[in-house]
Formats: C-alpha cells, structure tokens, sequence
C-alpha cells in the first residue's frame, strides 16, 4: 500500500523536458522585462570576466617593461572598475531574481490552492495531505531555487566559458587548444556525476514526501498515539524514515565531494599544461609572459561556470521532477463541475423539494477514478452500471446504493436510519454533488441539481456533520465563514438558537476568542453546537443533519432538539442518527438496508409493522434482564 502511495513521488522522468520548460517559463511573461534585465546583466558580467587577464597580459607585456608607471596605474584602476561593476551587476542581477523567483512562487502557490478548492473529495480521498502539502511547500521552493540560480544564471554561465574560449582563440588558439585539452575528461566526469546525483536526488524527494505525510498523520492523531502507548513504535518509524532522508543526502554530499575536487584537479590540470606548453613557447620567443599569466586566470575562470553549470543540473533536474508533479495536480480536473448555463436558484424562491429517483452509487477505486480529464471515471461508472444491470439483488458489486428512490416534501421532517454501511451519508454527499451516481438522478424543485451551480446548491444547503471541523480563527469566523451577507447580527442569532451562545459569552473574548487548531478550546458537544450555528447561519432552506447529536450529553441534545422543532418550521430537513429517540418526531422515518429502501413510515406505523425499524428500536431500548 505505501509502495502505491509514494508511486508518483518515485517517478523519475526526463532530466529535461522541453514541455515541461516551455509551461514553466510561462510563469515568467508577467516579469519578462526584469527576466530580460537580470540575463543582460549577466551577459556584461561575462564579457567583464576577460578583462582582467587581458589587463594583466598588458601590464606584464608592455606597461613593466616599459617602465610606464602611468599606464600600470590607468591598467590598475580598470581593473579595480572592472571588479566594482561587476559586483554591482551580481547585486543587480541577485536583487532582481530572488524578486522573480518569489513572485513566481508566490503565483504557483495561488493557483495550486485554488485548483485544491475546486477538487472533488475523490482527490483526497485517494491522495495524503502530506503529498498535497509537499507540492504547496517542498515542489513550490524547488521551482523558486530554478528560477533565482538556475534559469537566469545558466545565461551568464554560457555566456562566460563561451567568451573565455573565444578570448582564449584569438589570443593564442594553440594554446587554446592545450587548455581545452582537458575537456573531453571533464564532460565524462560530469556525466557520471549528473547520473549518481539524479538518482540520489530522487531519493531525497521520495523520502520527504514520506516524512511529511507520516508526520501529518502522526501529529494529526497524537491523541490516540498517547492513549493507546504507541509512542515506542512510532519513534521508530519516524526514526528509519528520517535515517533513509539522512542517507540520501549523505549519498548526494559524497557525489559533491568526489566532483568538485576532480574538477579543481582537472583545472590545476589545465593550468600545468599551460605552464608546460606555453612556458616552453615563451622561451622560444613565441608567446610572451603575459600571455601565458593570462591564460593562466582564463583558465581558472573556464572551470568555475561549468563546474557551476553542473551544479544546476542537480536544480534542472529537481524543477523538471518538482514541475512535473504540480502540473499533474494543476491539470487534475475538478470532476464535478457547473454546467454551461445553470439555473440561478437567486432568481427564483428555493422551495426545498427534494427527489432522489432510481440512484445507484458505488465509490471507485483510486484505478477507476484516476485520470486528468474524469473521462475514466465516467466510463468506470457506466461498465459499473451495466456489469450490474440485470442483477440487482447481488450484495457483491459493491454498491452503496442500489435503485434508491424517495420524495421529501418542502417542510417535510425526513429520517433516515439503518445500520452501519447502509448508505445513509452518502444520500448527503449525492445531494451535495461531493459524488455522482453512476445511474439515476437527483432534483431540487424539479430539477435536476447538475442544472444548478455548486456554489448556489450548496448555499441552499446547511449541513452538520457527525465529525466536527472548526478552523483555529474565532468562533464567530467559524459560524460566519466570511460568507457574504451574514452580518454579526445573524451569527449571534443562529448562535441563540442552537444554544451555544452562553457558552461562547463564557469565553475570555467571547465571540473573538481564538479557538485553537480543530477547536481544541471547546468541548466536543460545544463543537456540535457551533457547527449547527455555522450551518444555520446562511439561512437554508434544507437542513441535513449527520448524526448531529451524537456527540452531546442529553441535557444538550434535548436543548438541541427543542431548537430544531423551531428551525425546521418551512425548511425541509433530512436527519441521519443512530439514536432512534432523535428521530421519533420525524414526519416520515426510511430504514436503509444493504443500499436499499426497506421500509418507509412514521415511528408508531413502523413500530407496527415489526420489520427492521422495530427490531434496530428493541435492541437500543430494550431493559437488561433483572439479575
């Protein structure tokens, strides 16, 4: 199972995709002008590399012989000036890249958040927070070092070996020639260290991935570590996944190590080869000295940017790896989308009839419901549907629901009980278009919700979910939601109706206070409460309640309860609870079995009727034996 979590992670790919470049530099239009200054700096910072030998080679060859001390200090200041410009090409060119490659970054996280938002819940269900968090952060960061030291930067390194040989040429090209000599050994060396540190990086990739989705998990569920005393073991594995990050870096420091002296050796090399060669034509009278002194420091200043541009192979290769992994996500399509004109529910008053006709649904496997496009998991929902056509009373597809049809009323009080697995939170996600069914179809007021936009089925909807999840802001920001329109005004109301406002006031700051990571500040039947205030707030016309009272004491939910006798007054409500005495006062009461409708009817009819809703009612009431 891991081996399939990380399988992306693990994907190597190309060392340098031209597609891939072509999309990233993309991000790049809106700075072109700065992107265009930062590569013309570079480009004069490069021709400024020949000056100084050439000046040497002058000083040596004509101003010392000559004895012209006004021309060694003219030879002397030029130099100085040479080195002072460029410094200040290198500030100019750093300030204006490290500015590009934060804006750049600061976009991708833009865009990577909100195609985040647009996914359907498929995508997490089948995808850690940890990888998802690793793309916003790790990937993110490596594409910002590619564009502050690695696409700009390859200019002016290009552009330096390229001007250094051809100084190198015109100056003496036998000599030239003897430098270069050397080159054939240096390309092998750099091959063999760009396929080590290829795979070493890969690695270090796969192994924070890892680490970060572990420590999510982990840190997420800290309170059941301590409780259930698995701290040793997960010690452990925090331990051996952290070692596996430490050994991959170890293996690409060691590549690093044994690269960069070869490269000074080859270097050192080249310049006893000058020494040799043009020491020997010195003497012959057919170089001068200064010649030789200045090969000498083209020498040293040939080896450094392609030692550099080696170096940036490692960050190509990461950004083409990193880049790869974003655009997956970014091309990711939301799967459930607004249709093309969709009917707005603002101009027209939400009556809140709800219709679920002959719907099938089964959840997909991360096979199935893969694909960038969702064409595959159309097509996996459609042979779903006919492999099961004709058998509809097998209990071995897999289906969730199976042929589910009912009618809620505007203002009707609907029940729906069954037990564990019968499909009863999965009627909420359909209705909300979190999933599609394979077959069938859902309406609101007649039609159809895919005629409807998201945004507008949703805000008609407030659900409470059994598992509460509050954000750390304040408890007002957690009932409001920065929804437009709702004015503090209504969320103290919808607080007062479900009862949670004496216990906000309680509070040190009242409604402003802070209520930490996940709410820890309340209790859980406090969460409850804030989550009813939350859904309540927007002023729904349907209320959809996942076990809502399950996680409150009786003196709460019977204050609960008395609220939502109030509440459901004209809005339609469907009800999920395991508690059957929660559900007693239902106007129509369906019993969910194996993902079919088994019995439908009022609590005293159903009760009569001695079928299942009977017997789930005996078990939960019935009175121990006396001893």
């Amino acid at each position: 199972m891991e081996s399939e979590v990380f399988r992306e992670d693990e994907r190597l790919g190309k060392a340098y995709d031209a597609r891939l470049m072509r999309r990233l530099l993309r991000y790049l239009r809106p700075y072109w002008t700065k992107a265009a200054l930062a590569v013309l700096m570079l480009i004069v910072a490069s021709g400024l590399a020949l000056v100084g030998p050439w000046l040497t080679k002058e000083a040596i060859d004509k101003a010392i012989p000559a004895g012209d001390w006004g021309m060694i200090r003219n030879l002397s200041l030029l130099f100085i000036a040479s080195l002072v410009l460029s410094g200040l090409l290198e500030y100019g060119r750093t300030i204006l890249t490290t500015w590009i490659g934060q804006n750049v970054m600061l976009d991708l996280r833009r865009q990577i958040f909100d195609q985040l938002q647009r996914l359907r819940p498929a995508y997490f269900d089948r995808n850690p927070v940890g990888r998802l968090m690793t793309r916003l952060t790790s990937d993110v960061e490596v594409l910002n070092e590619m564009f502050t030291s690695g696409v700009v930067t390859v200019f002016g390194d290009v552009f330096t070996v390229l001007f250094i040989m051809g100084g190198m040429l015109l100056m003496d090209w036998r000599l030239a020639l003897v430098t270069f000599a050397v080159l054939p050994l240096l390309f092998l060396c750099a091959m063999v260290f760009r396929s080590k540190v290829r795979k070493a990086y890969r690695d270090i990739r796969v192994r924070l991935a890892r680490i970060n989705a572990f420590l999510q998990e982990r840190l997420t569920g800290m309170t059941v570590v301590q409780l259930f005393g698995h701290e040793g073991p997960t010690r452990d594995r925090f331990r051996t996944a952290n070692a596996d990050h430490l050994d991959a870096h170890l293996r690409s420091i060691t590549y690093y190590a044994l690269f960069f002296p070869v490269v000074e050796l080859l270097a050192s090399t080249a310049m006893a080869l000058i020494l040799w060669y043009g020491g020997g034509r010195a003497l012959e009278g057919v170089v001068t000295i200064g010649v030789v002194a200045a090969f000498l420091q083209y020498a040293r200043r040939f080896f450094r940017p392609i030692q550099d541009l080696s170096e940036k192979y490692n960050v190509l290769q990461g950004a083409m790896a990193s880049s790869e992994r974003i655009f997956l996500l970014l091309d990711e399509e939301p799967g459930i989308a607004d249709p093309g004109e969709p009917i707005a529910l603002a101009d027209r008053p939400v009556l809140g009839r709800v219709e679920f006709e002959d719907v099938w649904f089964r959840y997909l496997s991360p096979e199935e419901d893969a694909g960038t496009n969702g064409e595959l998991a159309e097509a996996a929902g459609a042979a779903l549907w006919q492999g099961a056509e004709g058998r509809h009373g097998a209990s071995d597809e897999g289906w969730v629901l199976r042929g589910v049809s009912f009618i809620v009323e505007p203002g009707e009080r609907l029940a729906v009980v069954g037990a564990t697995g019968a499909g009863k939170t999965t009627l909420f996600s359909l209705l909300l278009r979190f999933y599609e069914p394979q077959r069938g179809r859902i309406l609101l007021d007649g039609h159809d919700i895919r005629d409807y936009s998201l945004a507008d089925l949703r805000r008609q909807t407030g659900l409470v979910q059994q598992d509460v999840f509050l954000f750390s802001g304040s408890a007002r920001q957690n009932i409001a939601l920065d929804r437009a329109g709702i004015a503090e005004g209504e969320v103290k109301e919808a607080a007062l109706r479900v009862g949670v406002d004496s216990h906000l006031t309680r509070l040190r700051d009242g409604y402003g206070t802070k209520l930490g990571e996940r709410g820890s500040k309340l209790s859980v039947g406090e969460k409850q409460l804030v989550s009813f205030a939350r859904a309540l707030a927007g002023d729904p016309r349907i209320l959809l309640l996942d076990e809502a009272t399950s996680s409150v004491d009786s003196e709460i939910e019977a204050e609960i309860q008395a609220a939502l006798v109030r509440l459901q007054e004209g809005r339609t409500s469907i009800v999920i609870a395991h508690r059957l005495s929660t559900v007693q006062g239902a106007d129509r009461i369906l019993v969910l079995h194996h993902g079919k409708i088994a019995e439908s009817g009022d609590h005293d009819a159903l009760l009569q009727r001695e079928g299942l809703y009977a017997k789930l009612y005996r078990l939960q009431f019935a009175r121990p034996a006396a001893a």
